[in-house]
C-alpha cells in the first residue's frame, strides 16, 4: 500500500515557525524597537535642554535651601540668578564668591547654562544672562 503524500509545506512557512519557536525578532519587531528609542532619545534631549532636573540632566536640588510651601531651588537656580544681577557681566569668581561653590561644580554649572542658552560668554571668564 502507498503512503498519501501531504500537503507540502512553503519554505517561507518553516521558516515563521523556526522564527517563532526560538523567539527570534523579525525585521518589524526590531522597527518597532528602533522607534521607541527614537521617542526615547527625543524625550531625554527635550528634557535635558529645558532643564527640568533629575539625573538625566545633572541638576540636583539643594537640601539646605528646601523651605517649606517652595519648591527646592537648585545649584543651576542660584547661579543663574547670580548672573542675573549683573547687566553688564560677571566674572568667575564673583560668581563663585556669591555661591560657595567649588571650582569643579560651578564650572560644570556655567557649561550646562551656556549649553541649555540661558547665558552667553561675553568674553573669557565674563558671563552674561540671555
Amino acid at each position: 500500500m502507498a503512503k498519501k503524500k501531504g500537503k507540502s509545506v512553503s519554505f517561507d512557512a518553516m521558516v515563521k515557525f523556526f522564527m517563532q519557536y526560538y523567539n527570534i525578532p523579525t525585521r518589524k519587531d526590531i522597527d518597532k524597537l528602533m522607534a521607541k528609542m527614537d521617542h526615547l532619545e527625543m524625550l531625554i534631549k527635550s528634557s535635558a535642554m529645558t532643564g527640568k532636573g533629575g539625573p538625566i540632566s545633572g541638576v540636583k536640588a539643594s537640601k539646605s535651601k528646601v523651605s517649606t510651601g517652595k519648591t527646592a531651588t537648585t545649584s543651576t537656580d542660584e547661579a543663574l540668578e547670580v548672573i542675573k544681577r549683573f547687566r553688564k557681566g560677571v566674572g568667575f569668581a564673583n560668581i563663585q564668591a556669591r555661591t560657595d561653590f567649588g571650582d569643579k561644580k560651578l564650572r560644570n554649572i556655567i557649561y550646562r547654562l551656556h549649553k541649555m542658552g540661558k547665558i552667553v560668554r561675553k568674553s573669557r571668564g565674563l558671563y552674561i544672562a540671555a
